[in-house]
C-alpha cells in the first residue's frame, strides 16, 4: 500500500469519530513492512478525557502491538496535523515518519503553529503533510459545519 491507500485508512477513523459526534480525526500506524499496528480516533467526548486524541490512541495500541513503548521503525498516518500533545507521543515514541493530511492553523505543530520537530528534541522524524488534505479538510469542514 502506499500513503494515500493508508490516509484512506486513517479516513475511514475520521468518518467513525464523526458519526459519534467526535471531531474526525483518524489515525493508523504502521510497522517496518507495512502492517497496520495502531488505530485511533478522536474519543473526547464519549470519554471525556482531554487526551483522547486519535495519535494517541493508535500509539499506545502500536506498543501494546510491539511489545515496546518504542515505535522507531513505524509510520504515523494522521488526517489532521497534530497538536503539541499529540507531537510529544510522537516524539517520545521514537516515530520516525509522520504523515498527515489537513493543516491545523490553530494548534497544528507540524509547522502551522510551531514545528516541535525542529526543536532540539531527541528525536526528530521526518514529516509529509498534505496526502489526502482536501479529503482531510472536507471531513472536518462538513462536521462542523453540522455542528452550527
Amino acid at each position: 500500500m502506499d500513503r494515500e491507500e493508508y490516509m484512506l485508512l486513517a479516513l475511514g477513523l475520521a468518518q467513525e469519530a464523526a458519526d459519534n459526534g467526535e471531531v474526525p480525526v483518524g489515525c493508523i500506524i504502521t510497522d517496518k513492512n507495512g502492517t497496520v499496528i495502531g488505530r485511533g480516533r478522536n474519543r473526547r467526548e464519549e470519554s471525556g478525557d482531554a487526551c483522547a486524541h486519535a495519535e494517541l490512541e493508535a500509539i499506545k495500541q502500536a506498543c501494546q502491538s510491539v511489545g515496546d513503548w518504542r515505535l522507531s521503525d513505524c509510520s504515523i498516518y494522521v488526517t489532521l496535523e497534530p497538536c503539541p500533545m499529540c507531537a510529544g507521543g510522537i516524539i517520545n515514541s521514537r516515530i520516525p515518519t509522520v504523515i498527515y493530511g489537513a493543516k491545523d492553523e490553530n494548534t497544528g505543530s507540524c509547522g502551522s503553529v510551531i514545528n516541535l520537530f525542529e526543536e532540539r528534541y531527541g528525536h526528530k522524524p521526518a514529516i509529509y503533510g498534505g496526502v489526502k488534505a482536501a479529503e482531510s479538510a472536507e471531513l472536518l469542514r462538513s462536521f462542523f459545519e453540522n455542528k452550527r
